[in-house]
């Protein structure tokens, strides 16, 4: 995506088309159908949102093992879950024209409920496949840069949420530091509840002492490149906004457009 190899982003996969577009584009193109799946009541919607954000995403993500779980297991899963467990939620005196599939003493499991509930399951799981397509193939930094340089996000707030975000890995880094550091000397050993909590009260002074120190740098080196001065600010690495991005958010509403009316899913079945 940047022009330049920035040590801090995760390099994009070559040959997948979904690392090479904008982050806003990857962002604009699912959130109109995000918004409207919200007020979608049946199944077939969003299990065609659901086939095309797989589609998308098999075809220009990069695919790792976990991620091949998440898809092909953790998904379905927890979509039959939530839809399962709605449907005990759902009011009888609106199903109970439907089928009883259960009964135990006076309460009853209609198909209707079911329906009910694996539609709210399904929802919920294209609404996160959707976010997918720009959660998988977007780095923070180049999301960052892309709201400053095409949203004119200012600056000031801008990098100061990237400064932010590159704090996170560090404090992961640092804090397996202290862990090993921790086991080396032998201290708060042991196993349960009291010992765990024992270590990691261990790990927290240490650990705060390293962010302060950290963030004593990063505004040190931030003032001394004199951020903030200006209005404005040269961007070293640069996101573009392509034809190709255009072209990406307009196919996806027009696809989106065509399953909407396809199926108009806003009246109750």
């Amino acid at each position: 995506m940047t022009s330049v190899l920035d040590p801090y982003a995760t390099a994009p996969a070559p040959g997948r088309f979904l690392t090479g577009l904008n982050p806003l584009a990857k962002l604009a193109a699912p959130l109109p159908v995000i918004v409207l799946l919200v007020f979608v009541r049946d199944l077939a919607t969003p299990l065609a949102f659901i086939a095309l954000s797989y589609l998308l995403l098999l075809v220009g993500a990069p695919l790792g093992r976990m991620v091949w779980l998440l898809l092909g297991v953790a998904l379905p899963a927890a979509a039959l879950v939530i839809g399962l467990g709605m449907s005990l939620w759902a009011d009888p005196a609106g199903v109970e024209h439907t089928v009883p599939l259960l009964s135990i003493g006076s309460w009853t499991l209609y198909s209707g409920a079911i329906q009910i509930g694996l539609a709210t399951g399904l929802r919920l799981a294209a609404i996160f496949a959707l976010a997918l397509i720009a959660g998988l193939t977007t780095t923070g930094p180049d999301l960052v840069r892309s709201t400053v340089q095409q949203l004119r996000v200012p600056y000031r707030i801008g990098y100061t949420a990237l400064a932010a975000f590159r704090f996170v890995p560090r404090f992961g880094f640092e804090l397996e530091v202290i862990r090993q550091a921790h086991r080396v000397r032998g201290s708060h050993g042991g196993r349960g509840p009291f010992a765990a909590i024992a270590r990691w009260w261990g790990y927290i002074v240490p650990l705060l002492a390293g962010a302060i120190r950290h963030a004593e740098r990063v505004a040190l080196a931030m003032d001394a490149r004199a951020f903030g001065a200006y209005a404005d600010r040269t961007e070293r690495y640069i996101v573009p906004w392509r034809i190709r991005d255009t072209v990406f958010v307009f196919a996806f509403w027009v696809a989106s457009a065509g399953i909407l009316i396809a199926f108009f899913p806003w009246v109750l079945p």
